[in-house]
């Protein structure tokens, strides 16, 4: 198996995306770590959870260190913790409304910046590798979600930054996911019928699943990949239809 012998963590690898990319390492072999800020209501099989707060940088390098206790070493991490609730810009009557936004990019953008430098010593140690779970929204307009792209955005090119500098003995890249389809995505896209409308969207014809959001990050954190470093890795079925396509009046699919 591709990853036997080595240890991975998974931040927010408690469900969704998070969950399968854990599962995923899991069947290549992997020790698996997840941690997130409370317990999951269904475990990940297999992986050991440790409850950490990934804002609290002493909390978050304790956490790595007792990893390593157990574990004897760290060969990837995974950040994936993030997300955001749907707030337009606009919304609300501007009391604290920068600071909500300012806590989207502290989960998405810092926090894996801390996560990354606590486990920087013990990655280096083992030649291991980085990988950061971006998104599309990170490369276009963000409507709703502002602050999230914006953090997005930040995170790539913070892997980028990182690659050259802990290289060679951290490798470092970013899987950039479209539309995936969890536990929670009928906050975003609806009921079954609205999550199956969107689906119609992507060139490939649904979301994807988080396993194969997993499979991707293990490619990236394994020996196939021992070349890979400061790339980004498009996870997103094609891509979305430009909008003018349809509007347009001339040069329509029969």
């Amino acid at each position: 198996m591709e990853l036997d012998g080595r240890v991975a963590v998974v931040t927010g690898g408690t469900r969704g995306v998070g969950a399968g990319i854990a599962r995923a390492f899991l069947r290549a072999g992997a020790e698996v770590v997840v941690c997130a800020r409370r317990p999951p209501e269904v475990p990940v099989a297999g992986a050991e959870f440790v409850p950490v707060d990934l804002r609290d940088p002493a909390a978050v390098g304790e956490f790595f260190d007792l990893v390593v206790a157990r574990h004897g070493r760290l060969d990837a991490l995974v950040n994936n913790a993030g997300g955001t609730p749907y707030r337009l810009l606009g919304d609300g009557d501007g009391d604290g409304d920068a600071a909500r936004h300012a806590r989207v990019i502290e989960l998405n953008l810092t926090a894996p910046l801390t996560a990354s430098l606590a486990a920087y010593g013990h990655l280096k140690a083992a030649r291991g590798s980085i990988v950061m779970i971006g998104s599309v929204s990170g490369g276009r307009p963000s409507p709703g979600t502002a602050a999230y792209g914006a953090a997005k955005a930040g995170l790539e090119n913070l892997a980028r930054s990182m690659a050259v500098e802990w290289a060679p003995e951290v490798r470092v890249n970013t899987l950039v996911l479209g539309m995936v389809r969890t536990e929670l995505s009928h906050l975003h896209y609806g009921d079954e019928e609205g999550i199956a409308a969107v689906g119609r969207t992507v060139p490939l014809g649904r979301l994807a699943e988080p396993s194969e959001v997993g499979d991707a990050a293990v490619f990236l954190a394994s020996e196939r990949a021992a070349y890979v470093s400061g790339a980004s890795l498009l996870v997103h079925g094609g891509g979305e239809r430009p909008a003018f396509l349809d509007a347009a009046t001339v040069n329509k699919e029969t």
